[in-house]
């Protein structure tokens, strides 16, 4: 029934193209950049088939999108980080501790027409914010679209930009693509497990977890100030969602970094799971909640390869990160680091 409708043509999708690869590319004499060793499609009729059968284990795509953080009363901006990353990710260097030739980069994403409209709309008026949270459930149907491809076609996932409401389109795919309910784990200042109120950035895990499509879910680092009794309390109701707080760990040091790596694991690694990173949860790292009081950049990157080195982790989402003209290079240089670091895990347990 689900497989059928994997043939949808979705018009908000844009090619990566050989052209633009070229245009990005900042070729220097001596070096090899990891752009030139991609691999990238001719032309795009059916995901699934045009890249089944590729030599590639990792499919990069962007989603150029802040529609449900603003259906979420929050800044926008996260439309940016795809751009913003391919740049630097292209341009890094292909030597031996990257796999270029393991990558595609498919494309990505966009909503310029809904995004047109939303502009023009009053987001004070229910009514009108509610139009807006329609137009996300258009964005978790083409997500999901292509997270079940990509993983039916045998292919990781590599999921670049765009609000925490794509976690939802992840999640359904993947688990789609796998026949059974998966696991998470969400390093996160936030549960993003709130009412159904209509979609947006704070409900994907809550909606994925109410259609059976999320079994096991930790959420990594949650913040005990932004974080309601309400949402404890439903937390602590559900046995399949488990947690620490940011403060916990690094605050009041009543629990070790490494040894909560190992407790969310165990939770998550009995089946397919998705690593979520919420760029909220980093320190100074301009997103659509910014924080300063958050994991330092370093501990980011283990977390990335932590959970990346277990033969069950099935994607990688890197999500509401908002580029400024002054961050756009320090963005694109955090997400590329995420990526290869998640690719260079995933190789050693070949």
């Amino acid at each position: 029934m689900y497989y059928s409708k994997l043939f949808i043509k979705m018009h908000h999708f844009n090619l990566f193209t050989e052209k633009e690869r070229q245009h990005l590319l900042k070729k220097r004499k001596g070096e090899t950049k990891f752009g030139e060793h991609i691999q990238v499609l001719p032309n795009l009729t059916k995901i699934y088939d045009d890249i089944a059968h590729l030599d590639v284990d990792y499919v990069v795509f962007g989603i150029k999108e802040d529609i449900g953080v603003i259906a979420n009363h929050g800044n926008s901006g996260t439309y940016g980080a795809w751009d913003a990353t391919i740049k630097i990710l292209l341009n890094i260097q292909s030597n031996t501790f990257t796999e270029a030739k393991r990558v595609l980069v498919l494309g990505h994403l966009e909503y310029a027409e809904e995004r047109k409209a939303l502009l023009e709309l009053n987001l004070s008026k229910k009514k009108e914010i509610s139009k807006v949270r329609n137009f996300v459930e258009i964005i978790d149907r083409d997500v999901t679209h292509i997270i079940t491809s990509v993983r039916k076609a045998g292919k990781i996932p590599i999921i670049i930009g765009g609000g925490h409401n794509n976690a939802y389109g992840n999640i359904k795919g993947t688990a789609l693509a796998n026949n059974q309910r998966i696991n998470v784990i969400n390093f996160d200042a936030h549960s993003d497990f709130r009412a159904d109120e209509g979609r947006h950035s704070g409900n994907g895990f809550s909606h994925a977890y109410a259609e059976g499509f999320l079994k096991n879910y930790f959420i990594f680092g949650l913040h005990e100030n932004y974080t309601s009794d309400t949402l404890l309390n439903t937390l602590k109701k559900v046995k399949a969602i488990k947690y620490n707080t940011y403060e916990a760990i690094e605050v009041r040091n009543e629990l070790k970094y490494t040894s909560e790596l190992k407790a969310a694991s165990d939770h998550i690694n009995d089946r397919p799971f998705g690593i979520e990173v919420d760029c909220d949860a980093i320190k100074n790292i301009t997103s659509s909640a910014m924080t300063p009081s958050g994991f330092s950049v370093k501990k980011a990157r283990q977390f990335v390869h932590y959970f990346g080195a277990h033969e069950n982790a099935a994607y990688l989402h890197i999500c509401e990160a908002t580029p400024t003209p002054n961050t756009e290079t320090q963005i694109g240089k955090l997400i590329s680091y995420l990526i290869t670091d998640f690719i260079r895990a995933k190789r050693n347990i070949k």
